[in-house]
Protein backbone atom coordinates (compact mmCIF):
# COMPACT_ATOMS: atom_id res chain seq x y z
CA UNK A 1 0.00 0.00 0.00
CA UNK A 2 1.96 3.52 -1.22
CA UNK A 3 0.84 6.64 1.06
CA UNK A 4 1.25 10.17 -0.56
CA UNK A 5 2.05 10.83 3.40
CA UNK A 6 4.43 9.66 5.81
CA UNK A 7 2.12 10.89 8.99
CA UNK A 8 -1.13 9.18 7.48
CA UNK A 9 0.98 5.63 6.82
CA UNK A 10 2.30 5.73 10.26
CA UNK A 11 -1.13 6.49 11.82
CA UNK A 12 -2.46 3.51 9.49
CA UNK A 13 -0.03 1.49 10.78
CA UNK A 14 -0.98 1.72 14.44
CA UNK A 15 -4.06 1.50 14.25
CA UNK A 16 -3.72 -1.85 12.19
CA UNK A 17 -2.09 -3.03 14.81
CA UNK A 18 -5.75 -3.33 16.87
CA UNK A 19 -6.95 -7.07 16.86
CA UNK A 20 -9.68 -7.03 14.10
CA UNK A 21 -8.48 -4.30 12.37
CA UNK A 22 -6.64 -4.97 8.80
CA UNK A 23 -4.75 -2.15 6.68
CA UNK A 24 -7.86 -1.24 4.44
CA UNK A 25 -9.67 -0.58 7.63
CA UNK A 26 -6.81 1.58 9.42
CA UNK A 27 -7.24 3.16 6.50
CA UNK A 28 -10.29 4.28 5.82
CA UNK A 29 -10.49 4.93 10.08
CA UNK A 30 -7.56 7.26 9.84
CA UNK A 31 -9.17 9.20 6.71
CA UNK A 32 -12.41 9.37 9.01
CA UNK A 33 -10.58 11.13 11.69
CA UNK A 34 -8.98 13.36 8.81
CA UNK A 35 -12.52 14.42 7.83
CA UNK A 36 -13.99 15.17 11.41
CA UNK A 37 -13.08 18.71 13.14
CA UNK A 38 -10.42 18.72 15.20
CA UNK A 39 -11.55 18.94 18.59
CA UNK A 40 -13.27 15.61 18.44
CA UNK A 41 -9.78 13.71 17.03
CA UNK A 42 -8.31 15.61 20.13
CA UNK A 43 -10.97 14.50 22.86
CA UNK A 44 -10.29 10.56 21.25
CA UNK A 45 -6.72 11.16 21.87
CA UNK A 46 -7.49 12.59 25.15
CA UNK A 47 -9.53 9.95 26.14
CA UNK A 48 -7.11 6.95 24.85
CA UNK A 49 -4.40 8.63 26.65
CA UNK A 50 -6.33 9.39 29.93
CA UNK A 51 -7.57 5.18 29.83
CA UNK A 52 -3.72 4.13 29.67
CA UNK A 53 -2.80 6.60 31.88
CA UNK A 54 -5.03 6.57 34.70
CA UNK A 55 -7.00 3.22 34.80
CA UNK A 56 -6.63 0.99 38.12
CA UNK A 57 -7.55 -3.01 38.82
CA UNK A 58 -9.56 -3.05 41.47
CA UNK A 59 -7.45 -4.42 44.40
CA UNK A 60 -10.29 -6.94 45.43
CA UNK A 61 -10.88 -8.74 42.26
CA UNK A 62 -8.82 -6.97 39.72
CA UNK A 63 -11.46 -6.22 37.20
CA UNK A 64 -10.57 -2.48 35.86
CA UNK A 65 -11.86 0.62 38.24
CA UNK A 66 -11.23 4.01 37.82
CA UNK A 67 -10.65 4.19 41.68
CA UNK A 68 -8.94 1.29 44.19
CA UNK A 69 -11.95 -0.69 44.83
CA UNK A 70 -14.16 -1.52 41.94
CA UNK A 71 -18.30 -0.66 42.40
CA UNK A 72 -19.18 -4.14 42.69
CA UNK A 73 -16.69 -4.76 45.36
CA UNK A 74 -17.54 -1.78 47.41
CA UNK A 75 -21.53 -2.74 46.76
CA UNK A 76 -22.50 -3.89 50.07
CA UNK A 77 -25.44 -5.17 48.86
CA UNK A 78 -23.33 -8.09 46.70
CA UNK A 79 -22.83 -11.73 48.50
CA UNK A 80 -19.10 -11.87 49.21
CA UNK A 81 -18.71 -15.29 49.62
CA UNK A 82 -19.28 -16.08 45.94
CA UNK A 83 -17.09 -15.53 43.53
CA UNK A 84 -17.18 -16.18 40.15
CA UNK A 85 -13.94 -16.10 38.36
CA UNK A 86 -13.88 -15.03 34.96
CA UNK A 87 -11.44 -14.46 32.21
CA UNK A 88 -11.68 -10.62 31.76
CA UNK A 89 -13.51 -7.42 32.53
CA UNK A 90 -15.72 -8.83 28.96
CA UNK A 91 -17.12 -11.81 30.87
CA UNK A 92 -17.85 -9.29 34.35
CA UNK A 93 -19.77 -7.15 31.36
CA UNK A 94 -21.67 -10.13 29.88
CA UNK A 95 -22.54 -11.82 33.03
CA UNK A 96 -23.79 -8.10 35.11
CA UNK A 97 -25.98 -7.73 31.95
CA UNK A 98 -27.96 -10.82 32.88
CA UNK A 99 -29.11 -9.17 35.81
CA UNK A 100 -29.22 -12.48 37.71
CA UNK A 101 -25.58 -13.28 39.46
CA UNK A 102 -25.25 -11.05 43.19
CA UNK A 103 -22.03 -12.49 44.13
CA UNK A 104 -18.24 -10.73 43.64
CA UNK A 105 -15.76 -11.72 40.22
CA UNK A 106 -12.56 -12.48 40.60
CA UNK A 107 -11.05 -11.72 37.22
CA UNK A 108 -7.78 -13.61 35.80
CA UNK A 109 -6.48 -11.73 33.54
CA UNK A 110 -6.41 -14.91 30.63
CA UNK A 111 -6.45 -18.36 30.73
CA UNK A 112 -3.76 -21.17 30.82
CA UNK A 113 -2.02 -21.61 27.49
CA UNK A 114 1.42 -23.40 27.55
CA UNK A 115 1.36 -23.00 23.76
CA UNK A 116 1.34 -19.31 24.52
CA UNK A 117 3.51 -18.80 27.36
CA UNK A 118 1.26 -18.25 29.86
CA UNK A 119 1.30 -20.37 32.98
CA UNK A 120 -0.64 -20.15 36.47
CA UNK A 121 1.84 -17.86 37.78
CA UNK A 122 1.25 -15.07 35.07
CA UNK A 123 -2.40 -14.86 35.57
CA UNK A 124 -4.62 -13.77 39.45
CA UNK A 125 -4.39 -17.18 40.60
CA UNK A 126 -3.03 -16.68 43.57
CA UNK A 127 -4.58 -14.25 45.40
CA UNK A 128 -7.95 -16.15 44.17
CA UNK A 129 -6.49 -18.71 46.43
CA UNK A 130 -5.31 -16.35 49.08
CA UNK A 131 -8.86 -15.00 49.56
CA UNK A 132 -10.09 -18.53 50.11
CA UNK A 133 -7.67 -19.68 52.52
CA UNK A 134 -8.84 -16.03 54.33
CA UNK A 135 -12.23 -18.27 54.89
CA UNK A 136 -14.72 -15.32 53.60
CA UNK A 137 -15.52 -17.44 50.28
CA UNK A 138 -17.94 -20.29 50.24
CA UNK A 139 -18.27 -21.13 46.71
CA UNK A 140 -16.52 -20.36 43.65
CA UNK A 141 -18.06 -20.49 40.32
CA UNK A 142 -15.99 -21.20 37.12
CA UNK A 143 -17.15 -19.01 33.95
CA UNK A 144 -14.34 -19.21 31.90
CA UNK A 145 -15.18 -20.44 28.41
CA UNK A 146 -15.86 -24.04 27.32
CA UNK A 147 -12.18 -24.36 25.52
CA UNK A 148 -9.16 -26.60 26.39
CA UNK A 149 -7.38 -23.45 27.91
CA UNK A 150 -10.74 -22.50 30.00
CA UNK A 151 -11.12 -26.14 31.47
CA UNK A 152 -7.52 -26.51 32.34
CA UNK A 153 -7.49 -23.31 34.26
CA UNK A 154 -10.15 -24.24 35.98
CA UNK A 155 -8.94 -27.62 36.93
CA UNK A 156 -5.68 -26.26 38.09
CA UNK A 157 -7.82 -23.54 39.94
CA UNK A 158 -9.77 -26.22 41.13
CA UNK A 159 -7.03 -28.33 42.72
CA UNK A 160 -5.62 -25.10 44.31
CA UNK A 161 -8.67 -25.15 46.67
CA UNK A 162 -10.02 -28.45 47.03
CA UNK A 163 -8.14 -28.49 50.25
CA UNK A 164 -9.90 -25.87 51.79
CA UNK A 165 -13.65 -27.55 51.51
CA UNK A 166 -15.21 -25.15 49.31
CA UNK A 167 -17.91 -25.35 47.27
CA UNK A 168 -16.80 -25.09 43.13
CA UNK A 169 -19.14 -25.09 40.45
CA UNK A 170 -18.95 -24.27 36.88
CA UNK A 171 -21.65 -22.51 34.28
CA UNK A 172 -24.74 -25.24 32.73
CA UNK A 173 -23.24 -25.75 29.27
CA UNK A 174 -26.25 -23.56 27.85
CA UNK A 175 -23.16 -22.20 26.59
CA UNK A 176 -21.86 -24.00 23.51
CA UNK A 177 -18.45 -25.76 24.01
CA UNK A 178 -15.42 -23.21 22.46
CA UNK A 179 -18.05 -20.34 22.56
CA UNK A 180 -16.74 -17.23 24.10
CA UNK A 181 -19.31 -15.94 27.25
CA UNK A 182 -19.23 -12.11 25.63
CA UNK A 183 -21.25 -13.59 22.86
CA UNK A 184 -23.69 -15.61 24.64
CA UNK A 185 -27.03 -13.86 25.09
CA UNK A 186 -28.19 -12.73 28.02
CA UNK A 187 -30.99 -15.01 29.16
CA UNK A 188 -28.89 -18.00 28.39
CA UNK A 189 -25.81 -16.59 29.93
CA UNK A 190 -28.17 -15.99 33.09
CA UNK A 191 -29.72 -19.67 33.06
CA UNK A 192 -26.29 -21.36 32.92
CA UNK A 193 -25.18 -18.94 36.15
CA UNK A 194 -28.49 -19.82 37.77
CA UNK A 195 -28.31 -23.44 36.80
CA UNK A 196 -24.52 -24.18 37.97
CA UNK A 197 -23.59 -27.12 38.61
CA UNK A 198 -20.62 -28.71 41.12
CA UNK A 199 -17.28 -28.49 39.39
CA UNK A 200 -16.99 -32.57 40.15
CA UNK A 201 -19.62 -33.20 37.37
CA UNK A 202 -18.09 -31.44 34.81
CA UNK A 203 -14.83 -33.77 35.24
CA UNK A 204 -17.21 -36.61 34.82
CA UNK A 205 -18.81 -35.56 31.50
Amino acid sequence: MDFSSKLLENAVYEISQLPGIGKRTALRLALHLLRQPKDQTERLSFALQNLRNEIKYCKNCHNISDVDLCEICANPKREESLVCVVEDIRDVMAIENTGQYKGLYHVLGGKISPLDGIGPSDLNIHSLVEKVKEGVVKEIIFALSSTMEGDTTNFYIYKQVSPFNIKTSTIARGIAVGDELEYADEVTLGRSILNRIPFENSLKS
